[in-house]
């Protein structure tokens, strides 16, 4: 399986709607999901049949292996590659990822270090102190050390690590206000006036000395096509049509213009030492939980969890998209052992779920293909983390890297169910916020 990287550019506004069930108001997406550059990618291979040397669409043959086959092309959300760093917003090179839902920063001024009193997580210490049946209420130490609320919440955001720091990544909106027209007399209609939110096209990249400088935004996501010289074909058509796509709604009002340029990449297979990472910390996190707090345990001459520890390998899945999950027909947030197993195609008796950290939306959309409404989906939305442990790992870490590939739930080719292993940032501990 091939990786291709697409950079988009924002050359217009772009009206990606989110509208809910039973809502009256169209919010507009902070990204760019895998089913609208599936859609749009389609549509412009069809369209362009028979003027290219090389047809993607020729008898059926690539398209429906890209589209229509049991093993599609993974089109993955793309994500605004803008982030603030320190005081400024500039374009970062870095991986853009999703913070899990355990990470927490104060409520009175949360954000990293450079704005914020800082981030850190709370998997590890909530799974060591359940384990020792010790309270933990977390809270940040900046706030403490500021005189101010110390209390800690959920900090939602994309990431990425520039220059060994943390900044936020985030695309900005605005509503566009726009009139009906009478088509009998060309004028403005009566009655008709509504206003759309759209993402900004450009953002301020620096502004000193009172001259503003200005940059569009970009957005980076990717493509897993499982045939390599099909990628290749497909990365030359991108490139080869980069400003012809258009992306969201009202594209004939001149919104949704973008550039696309693809380049194929290599895999960042590193599932193993992820794991290992993890484990070791775990471990050692264990050790200063058991020194301070398990004086029963070790009076007793019984230690549950470090017996465990000896012969069970922990791994997180974090979910990067919102992910549609069923379990015997059923919507569901909880990915159980069962799941996990039938998803990674591995049979393990001993794979256990140990904790859960989940939360819900509902997602639809517009099918321009059948010119129909998609059906609403109950989702799991990202950022969902889930603890799981087994007593043997060997199996796991080929079976988990293949599912960072091809993702967890239904509709993965669309960007949904989107997975990593281990998120580094489960090592981020309250003494060391960044």
């Amino acid at each position: 399986m091939k990786r291709i990287e697409l950079t988009i550019t924002a050359l217009s506004p772009l009206a990606i709607g989110k509208q809910k069930p039973g809502g009256s108001i169209n919010e507009v997406e902070k990204y760019i999901p895998g089913s609208v550059l599936r859609g749009a990618i389609a549509k412009h291979i069809l369209h362009r049949a028979g003027m290219e040397l090389e047809n993607l669409a020729a008898n059926g043959g690539d398209f429906t292996q890209l589209f229509l086959e049991e093993n599609p092309a993974i089109f993955q959300n793309a994500y605004p590659a803008v982030g603030k760093v320190g005081s400024k917003h500039q374009i970062v090179n870095n991986t853009i990822k999703v913070l899990p839902a355990t990470a927490v920063s104060s409520k009175a001024n949360p954000g990293f270090l450079s704005k914020g009193h800082g981030v850190f997580d709370t998997l590890i210490d909530f799974f060591c102190a359940e384990q020792l049946n010790h309270p933990y209420d977390p809270s940040s130490l900046e706030a403490l050390e500021d005189g101010v609320d110390p209390r800690v919440e959920t900090y939602n955001s994309l990431y990425s690590k520039h220059d060994k720091h943390y900044c936020t990544h985030a695309a900005t909106s605005r509503l566009l206000t726009r009139v009906g027209i009478n088509r009998y007399r060309a004028t403005s209609s009566d009655d008709i006036l509504y206003s759309i939110e759209v993402l900004n096209e450009a953002f301020i990249a620096a502004n000193e000395s009172k001259n503003i400088t200005w940059d569009n935004y970009v957005y980076r996501g990717y493509i897993n096509v499982p045939n390599n010289s099909l990628a290749k074909k497909l990365t030359g058509f991108i490139s080869a049509n980069s400003e012809v796509f258009r992306l969201g709604g009202s594209v004939s009002r001149g919104l949704g213009k973008v550039k696309i340029t693809a380049k194929e990449i290599p895999f960042a297979n590193d599932i193993s030492s992820r794991i290992n990472v993890f484990n070791q910390a775990l471990h050692k996190r264990w050790q200063d939980w058991s020194e301070a707090f398990g004086d029963g345990l070790r009076s007793s001459g019984s230690d549950t969890l470090t017996e465990s520890l000896r012969d069970r390998t922990f791994f997180t899945l974090n979910l990067h998209s919102d992910t549609i999950l069923t379990d015997n027909w059923q919507h569901t947030t909880v990915i159980s052992p069962e799941m996990l197993q039938e998803f990674a195609v591995v049979e393990d008796s001993n794979l256990q779920l140990h904790t859960a950290y989940s939360s819900y939306s509902y997602r639809s959309g517009w099918n321009s293909a059948w010119g129909l409404m998609k059906d609403v989906e109950l989702v799991t939305n990202k950022g969902s983390v889930y603890l799981f442990s087994t007593q043997n790992p060997q199996p796991w870490k080929n079976a988990l890297s293949k599912l960072e590939l091809r993702g967890v739930g239904d509709r993965t080719c669309e960007g949904f169910g989107q997975v990593e292993i281990c998120n580094e940032f489960h090592q981020v501990f309250r003494e060391d916020a960044v």
